[in-house]
């Protein structure tokens, strides 16, 4: 039997690797986003004579929104690769961030939840610059969803704070 449970527990151990495609696959992700902001930096570039200051804004504020999303998954690849399959060994490399090694799972969750605030919250401003062209009830959707993000993001800070195993490490 103990050979058995020896078995599961290696073989469930070990599945932790199947995670590392899906990471993989967020890291093609950030180059589907690369393509995507090249072709926004080219078109807002093009149209820039003939673009209104909204639209201008507008475009920028799109490439700030695909930056930021990159970043979120960039956190994501990074915690969840270190937290749940491997170590990253890269050494004493100058470039790596601060925060590698670092990030436990609770604050993946704050990170995550304030990035995702973050990008509704420029969607919203992007909402915003055409508010003539939306209906109140869209407009009120868009406001409730952001709220929604922020609210739960509170809420996540607030429940981490209050957790004494979690907390007690931070003060």
């Amino acid at each position: 039997m103990k050979s058995i449970e020896s078995a599961l527990e290696t073989l469930m151990f070990n599945s932790r690797w199947l995670l590392a495609p899906l990471y993989l696959g967020l890291v093609l992700a950030i180059l589907l986003l690369l393509i995507k902001f090249a072709k926004e930096l080219f078109f807002l570039s093009v149209g820039i004579m003939q673009a209104s200051s909204g639209d201008i804004i507008i475009g920028i504020l799109s490439l700030v929104d695909i930056t930021l999303i990159a970043n979120l998954l960039i956190i994501i690849i990074y915690a969840g690769y270190e937290n749940f399959v491997s170590k990253m060994h890269t050494g004493d490399h100058e470039d790596r961030p601060d925060w590698m090694g670092k990030v436990d799972y609770s604050d993946l969750k704050i990170k995550v939840i304030g990035s995702i605030a973050a990008i509704s919250a420029i969607e919203l401003l992007k909402a915003f610059m055409y508010a003539d062209k939306l209906t109140n009830a869209e407009l009120g959707w868009k406001v409730g969803i952001h709220l929604t993000f922020v609210i739960s993001g509170v809420l996540f800070a607030l429940m981490d704070r209050l957790n004494p195993k979690h907390s007690k490490g931070k003060t």
